[in-house]
C-alpha cells in the first residue's frame, strides 16, 4: 500500500510579495489557502493587476474543497472575482474578511453563484480530509486569521500574515496559547510569515502611534489630513477616537475608504461617537482647528484622494498653509519615488508633512525577528516552509528556524510552482507545476502574455513607423508613393529628409517587384527589413514597422 504523502504547492506569494495562494493536497482533496493579487512591476506596460496561474487547480477542478482566506487585503483576496469563475467553489473567512469579498465580487460582478462562508475565529470548518481551524491573529486589518489545519499525517499551522502586538487596537492579539497547546503535542509543518523577516527585534505596538495622532490632532493649529491604507480599521479608529477627544468632526475622502469605513461600522469592528463623522457638505463654516480629514493616497496612486490634492486636482480640498498631514503607512516596495513627489508637492503648498522617517506615524503589521522565533520555538514544527516574501525574506527566515534547532534538510525555500511532497520519511521537492504571472489588462484576464508585452516595451523605447503602400485594385500594382507615418520615433520635422529617403528606399524595393504583382507577405517581410536596417543606420533605435495596404 502506498505511503500517505502530502503535497505542499505554492502558486503564489513565495520569492515575491503579493499575490499569495497556497494549494495543500492530500490523496483526492485539494484546498486553497488565500488568493491574492499583486501589483505591476515598471515594466509590466499597461497591466493593472497580476494574478497566480490556476491551471494546476482547473485542471483538478473536482477535486478541489474550498479556498481558505487568512484575512481581507488585497495580497490575499484581489484574485479571487477573477478565479471564482473558472473554479466555482466554496470560500470560507471571518466575517469582516466575507463582507470585503463580498464587495469585491460586486465591482466586478462575478458575484453570481459564488459562495462565501463565514467562519468565526477557534471554530473549524471540515474540507474532505482536511479540517481546518481558524485562530486569531493580530494584524494591519481587523479579523486577521491564522490556520490550524488538521490532516491525517499531523497538524499544520498557517500564520497568515501577523505580529505580536499585546495591546492591539480594536482587535484580538495573537492566540499564542493555542499555538503552544498545538507545539505540545507536535506539529507537522509550519508554514510563518517572511515579510519583515530582515528587521531584528520587535514591531512596536499599535498604542505608539496612537499616542503620536493624539497630539498630533491635539497640538496641529490647522486641519489634519491622515493618510493610510483604507483597510487599516484600527488607524480609522484610532484617528476618530482622537477627533472626539478634541472636538474635531471626520470626513472620509475617497471610494475605497469611504466604503470601508461604511462597512467596519455596519459590522461592528469601527466605532464612531455620534455627531464625529460628517459629511462633506457640513465642511463650510467650520473653523480648521475642528477639522480632520481621512483619505487614501498613502502609496502615491495617481487617482486617489492625496495625490490629487498634491496635484491641486480635488474638487473639495485644497491644501493650504498650517495643514498638517500624516502619512499612516510605509510605501510598499517599488513605490518609494511616487509617494516622495506627492510629499515635496505637498510641502511646496506650505503643509507640514508627517511621515514614517520624522515621526511615530505608522507601525507595520508583520513580525519582527524576534516575534518570528517566537512562533518557531512555542510551535516546534518537524518541517518548516517560510512564507509570503521575496526570495531573500524567505532565506532570513530559514535561517533564523536554523538557528533555533530546526534541521536544515526539513526546512524549504520553495518559489513559486514547486511541489513538496512530505511522507513520513521526510520531505522533498519532487517537481515543478504551471505557475507563472497572469496578467489583467482592462476587462480582459490572461489575454495578455509576454509577446505583448515585449511589443508594448518595443513601442515604449523606440516608437512605431507605419507604411502605407496604395495598391490598384485590378491590376495589383504600386500606385505613387509609399506613405510613411511615425509615432514616437523621431521628430518628424527635424528628420524630415531620413523620412522622405525611406519613402524612396521602400518604392525602390518595391519597383523590383517585376511585371507580376508580389505576394503580399513577401513585400511586406521585405518593407520591414529594408526599414530596419536603414533607420538603424541612421540612428540606432530599432522601431516597430508596420506595413499597411490600401486598394485603390
Amino acid at each position: 500500500m502506498p505511503k500517505p504523502r502530502l503535497k505542499v504547492i505554492p502558486l503564489g506569494g513565495l520569492s515575491e510579495i503579493g499575490k499569495n495562494m497556497m494549494v495543500l493536497e492530500f490523496e483526492d482533496d485539494i484546498i486553497v489557502i488565500d488568493a491574492g493579487l499583486m501589483f505591476p512591476e515598471e515594466e509590466m506596460l499597461g497591466i493593472d493587476l497580476v494574478i497566480p496561474d490556476v491551471s494546476y487547480l482547473v485542471e483538478r477542478k473536482e477535486k478541489v474543497r474550498g479556498i481558505v482566506i487568512t484575512h481581507g487585503h488585497e495580497d490575499h483576496i484581489g484574485a479571487l472575482p477573477y478565479i471564482l469563475p473558472q473554479l466555482n467553489v466554496p470560500v470560507y473567512a471571518t466575517k469582516l474578511t466575507r463582507g470585503l469579498i463580498s464587495v469585491k465580487l460586486k465591482e466586478r460582478k462575478a458575484h453570481d453563484g459564488a459562495v462565501v462562508k463565514t467562519v468565526s475565529p477557534g471554530s473549524a470548518v471540515t474540507l474532505g480530509k482536511f479540517r481546518v481551524e481558524f485562530f486569531p491573529v493580530c494584524h494591519s486589518i481587523p479579523d486577521a486569521a491564522g490556520l490550524i489545519i488538521h490532516t491525517p499525517m499531523g497538524d499544520i499551522v498557517h500564520t497568515g500574515d501577523f505580529k505580536l502586538d499585546h495591546t492591539p487596537v480594536g482587535g484580538r492579539p495573537t492566540d499564542l496559547s493555542r499555538l503552544a497547546q498545538l507545539g505540545s503535542k507536535g506539529i507537522l509543518l509550519l508554514f510563518s510569515d517572511s515579510t519583515y523577516a530582515e528587521l531584528p527585534g520587535y514591531t512596536p505596538s499599535e498604542k505608539v502611534v496612537g499616542d503620536t495622532l493624539d497630539r498630533v490632532i491635539a497640538e496641529s493649529p490647522g486641519r489634519v489630513i491622515v493618510t493610510t491604507f483604507s483597510s487599516l480599521v484600527s488607524r480609522i479608529q484610532q484617528v476618530i477616537d482622537a477627533a472626539a477627544k478634541y472636538q474635531r468632526r471626520v470626513f472620509v475622502i475617497g471610494r475605497s475608504m469611504s466604503d470601508t469605513v461604511h462597512l467596519a461600522l455596519d459590522l461592528g469592528y469601527l466605532k464612531a461617537p455620534d455627531g464625529v463623522l460628517a459629511r462633506m457638505d457640513e465642511l463650510k463654516g467650520l473653523p480648521h482647528n475642528k477639522i480632520v480629514f481621512v483619505t487614501t493616497g498613502s502609496q502615491g496612486e495617481p487617482t486617489s484622494a492625496l495625490v490629487r490634492m498634491a496635484n491641486r486636482d480635488h474638487p473639495q480640498v485644497h491644501i493650504q498653509r498650517g495643514d498638517t498631514i500624516v502619512l499612516s503607512a510605509t510605501p510598499i516596495p517599488g513605490n518609494e519615488a511616487l509617494v516622495n513627489r506627492t510629499v515635496d508637492s505637498l510641502f511646496k503648498q506650505g503643509a507640514q508633512v508627517l511621515y514614517n522617517k520624522v515621526a511615530d506615524v505608522h507601525v507595520h503589521g508583520h513580525a519582527s525577528q524576534e516575534e518570528l522565533k517566537l512562533i518557531l520555538n512555542i510551535t516546534k514544527p518537524k518541517f518548516f516552509v517560510p512564507v509570503h516574501g521575496e526570495f531573500r525574506h524567505l532565506t532570513f527566515h530559514a535561517r533564523l528556524a536554523e538557528s533555533l534547532g530546526t534541521p536544515s534538510g526539513n526546512i524549504f525555500v520553495l518559489e513559486d510552482g514547486d511541489v513538496l511532497e512530505i511522507t513520513e520519511d521526510g520531505g522533498k521537492v519532487t517537481g515543478k507545476v504551471a505557475a507563472s504571472n497572469v496578467y489583467v489588462d482592462g476587462l480582459g484576464v490572461g489575454d495578455v502574455d509576454s509577446i505583448v508585452l515585449r511589443d508594448r516595451r518595443m513601442l515604449s523605447k523606440d516608437g512605431i513607423v507605419m507604411v502605407v503602400i496604395a495598391v490598384d485594385s485590378q491590376t495589383g500594382k504600386v500606385v505613387g508613393r509609399p506613405d510613411i507615418i511615425s509615432r514616437g520615433f523621431v521628430d518628424p520635422e527635424e528628420f524630415r529628409d531620413m523620412l522622405e529617403a525611406s519613402r524612396d528606399l521602400v518604392a525602390r524595393v518595391l519597383d523590383h517587384g517585376g511585371a507580376r504583382p508580389a505576394e503580399w507577405s513577401f513585400v511586406s517581410t521585405k518593407v520591414r527589413d529594408t526599414l530596419n536596417k536603414f533607420y538603424y543606420e541612421q540612428t540606432r533605435r530599432r522601431p516597430m514597422i508596420l506595413p499597411f495596404m490600401v486598394k485603390v
